[in-house]
């Protein structure tokens, strides 16, 4: 949380762990259902990854701010109708405008974005980063997840089986992660 928000008293909820994994022809993105403010569990089953776009063929994890997430959800699907679905150049230009725009740029949050093609991490600084291996974590737990993804992959082939079980290992470990595991396939 920044300290001008902390100053002032406004705290938070946030949205902790998401993963994506691409293997192959395959592409999942999956989430925790916790969202906490503070150090105190608000819901325990947020759905935090979601289908957006035309016929629901991106699908969107967020970590962060819940109501940053859901503004940058809507600005992705702006981009998405703007660019014809084409996921990467919707978040290229999303993230130009996070940059550059004052209001977007106080968002905190983090996404990760996949279509059957496409798996991309997309950050307030205006990065949009295709991970090293297919591989791609963010939030509170993201590096436990990452951790255990990598680890997973090299005996494990099937996306959803690496994603579920890396999402577990984030779970036992992170206390801003459940094990309530929202998952979809690209």
């Amino acid at each position: 949380m920044s300290e001008d928000r902390a100053s002032h008293g406004l705290t938070q909820w946030h949205g902790t762990t998401i993963i994506g994994v691409k293997r192959g022809d395959q592409t999942v993105v999956a989430g925790d259902g916790q969202v906490s403010m503070g150090n105190t569990v608000m819901k325990p089953n947020a759905r935090k990854v979601r289908r957006i776009g035309e016929g629901g063929h991106v699908v969107a994890g967020f970590a962060g701010a819940t109501a940053d997430a859901f503004t940058l959800f809507e600005r992705l699907e702006r981009k998405l109708e703007q660019y014809s679905g084409q996921l990467m150049r919707a978040a290229v230009e999303l993230a130009k405008d996070w940059r550059t725009d004052k209001y977007l740029r106080n968002l905190e949050a983090l996404m990760i974005v996949a279509d059957k093609d496409t798996l991309l991490v997309l950050t307030g600084n205006g990065d949009v980063l295709e991970p090293e291996g297919g591989i791609a974590a963010i939030g509170s737990g993201g590096n436990y997840a990452l951790a255990a993804a990598r680890a997973i992959a090299d005996y494990e082939d099937n996306a959803e089986t690496i994603a579920t079980k890396a999402m577990q290992v984030a779970a036992d470990i992170c206390v801003f992660t459940n094990g309530n595991v929202t998952l979809e396939r690209v």
